[in-house]
């Protein structure tokens, strides 16, 4: 099929449609137009995206749950709002219990709650990279609610 050398567009006969142009042997290109920078990519995938949730804690959940393309994927928006929940949830376990318990108790306990964390964090990335959708006790019926 041969475009017009004017505007781009598919021509069939002497004249372009779109713009009127002669189209000869000069006129006319036999390869399409560029495509539109709108048609090049849609973004990262569902497990990526899922798995990024994780990532920082409750800062990379709520950017996924403002970005547009994925605000609306009801898996993504899961993996965010469980994503916020745990590492809030978390923070709030290991503030109370420095405020609470003694230092000599409080000490080990953070460290406790950190390496659990960084466990945690770590099987629910992998969970989401790999498509599976773990829900954790608590906050996994919020999560699923506001998904």
């Amino acid at each position: 099929m041969a475009f017009c050398a004017n505007c781009g567009s598919p021509v069939e006969g002497k004249f372009c449609g779109k713009c009127g142009a002669p189209v000869g042997a000069a006129g006319s290109v036999e390869t399409p137009p560029p495509a539109s920078p709108a048609a090049a990519g849609t973004g990262l995938q569902e497990n990526v995206a899922s798995a990024l949730c994780y990532l920082l804690g409750f800062i990379t959940g709520i950017i996924f749950l403002v970005l547009a393309p994925y605000n609306q994927n009801k898996t993504i928006r899961f993996h965010a709002f469980q994503s916020i929940l745990v590492s809030v949830g978390l923070l709030v376990i290991n503030f109370a219990s420095s405020i609470v318990l003694p230092l000599s108790l409080s000490l080990p306990l953070s460290g406790l709650i950190g390496l659990a964390g960084f466990l945690l964090w770590l099987f629910l990335m992998y969970k989401a990279y790999n498509g599976e959708k773990v829900v954790l006790p608590v906050v996994g019926p919020m999560a699923e609610k506001q998904a």
